[in-house]
């Protein structure tokens, strides 16, 4: 009997001693760390405004007006709903989806006053797996550069600076593709400092 007595203790104590470690301290370190070194991204890259928060890096948001740059479709939710995150889980097979992506093309390309034989980005009419990418390729944002310098009343070769301006390369040269966050860029058009990080 005290043998199951002692037992039972120790296993007590064993589950408070973890909880504690791995519900309080791991976590509280593991905080303290990330706002410690990584002070902008620990709160989730947040891109702010005179001490109002203006939406997150890391994640798209519409933009359709045709005096700023426009991220990629979204299929979360009703776009870019980031409690519904998701994909159009449609194969390349689906007529549904090839459907969607000529009727996507042809919207871009009157748009952005392309002649109807432009290639177009793959980006620019398809949704990521997420639904929230932030980011469009440089060769879909220069294809915007002229509808946003017209709206704008600027010169495109304007545009396009910023555009090279805020064109990301590869993470560590190596990984993913160059990108644009359109969030940052729309921003820039404005005249918008962006303290985010």
């Amino acid at each position: 009997m005290r043998n199951w007595i002692t037992e039972l203790r120790t296993s007590f104590l064993a589950v408070l001693a973890l909880a504690v470690i791995l519900c309080g301290l791991y976590p509280l370190t593991a905080w303290v760390l990330a706002h410690g070194l990584f002070p902008g991204k620990a709160d989730g890259s947040l891109v702010t405004r005179d001490g109002t928060v203006l939406g997150s890096s890391l994640i798209g948001q519409e933009f359709s007006s045709p005096q700023y740059f426009h991220p990629r479709p979204s299929a979360a939710g009703r776009g870019y709903d980031a409690e519904r995150s998701g994909g159009t889980n449609l194969g390349p097979l689906s007529k549904n989806l090839v459907d969607e992506v000529e009727r996507r093309v042809a919207a871009y390309r009157a748009e952005n006053g392309l002649p109807p034989n432009a290639l177009v980005p793959a980006d620019a009419v398809t949704s990521s797996g997420s639904g929230l990418d932030p980011h469009i390729s440089p060769e879909n944002a220069h294809l915007q550069a002229g509808r946003v310098a017209r709206a704008r009343g600027v010169p495109e070769a304007k545009i396009l600076e910023l555009v090279e301006a805020y064109t990301a390369g590869r993470t560590l040269g190596i990984l993913g593709q160059p990108r644009v966050n359109v969030l940052r860029l729309n921003l820039a058009l404005d005249g918008v400092r962006d303290v985010g990080r």
